[in-house]
């Protein structure tokens, strides 16, 4: 597990994600869309299938 801060972007929120993680999810940040969702009060988020 990996503790974060959100931290403020312009006028949103956001948390910088660790490359491991994207790496480990089989992400390429360039060319894969993900999709963030709420579930049982936890944000998630998974790479769309093409």
């Amino acid at each position: 597990m990996i503790e974060k801060r959100i931290v403020q972007i312009g006028n949103s929120w956001g948390v910088v994600i660790p490359k491991a993680i994207i790496e480990g999810l089989g992400i390429n940040p360039v060319l894969d869309k993900v999709e963030i969702y709420l579930e049982n009060n936890e944000i998630r988020i998974r790479k769309l299938k093409k």
